[in-house]
C-alpha cells in the first residue's frame, strides 16, 4: 500500500482512514479501466490476425475465433464487479429515486380524489 505524502495534514485518524479507503477505491477503478483497455486492444488485434489469415470461403463467425474474447470478457466482468461493486446498475441512489417516484405517484393519485 502506498504511503501518504508528508504534505497531507489530517485532523484526525478518521479523515486519514477515509482518504486511504477512497484512494484504494480509485486505484481499483483505475486498474479495471487499464484491464478493459488492454482487453479491447488485444482482442481487436487477435480478430484482425484471424481475419487476415483466413482462407476464402471460411466462416469468420465461429466460436473458436471469439472464444478468447468471451472467456476473457467474463474475467473483465468480474473485475468490474470487484472495482465498482455489485450495485453497478441498481445502487442505493437508484433505490432511493424509485421509492421517491412511487411515493410521489401515490400522493398524486390520492390528491386527485380529495
Amino acid at each position: 500500500m502506498k504511503r501518504l505524502p508528508p504534505s497531507k495534514n489530517f485532523k484526525n485518524y478518521t479523515e486519514e482512514e477515509l482518504y486511504l479507503q477512497a484512494r484504494k477505491k480509485v486505484e481499483k477503478i483505475k486498474g479495471f479501466y487499464v484491464h478493459f483497455a488492454v482487453y479491447i486492444v488485444i482482442n481487436i488485434v487477435l480478430l484482425t490476425i484471424i481475419a487476415a489469415n483466413m482462407d476464402a470461403g471460411d466462416n469468420f463467425w465461429t466460436f473458436g475465433h471469439f472464444s478468447t474474447a468471451i472467456f476473457w470478457g467474463v474475467g473483465v466482468a468480474f473485475h468490474a464487479l470487484g472495482a465498482f461493486g455489485t450495485n453497478l446498475f441498481f445502487g442505493k441512489n437508484w433505490e432511493d429515486r424509485k421509492i421517491r417516484e412511487y411515493i410521489d405517484r401515490e400522493k398524486e393519485r390520492s390528491s386527485g380524489w380529495e
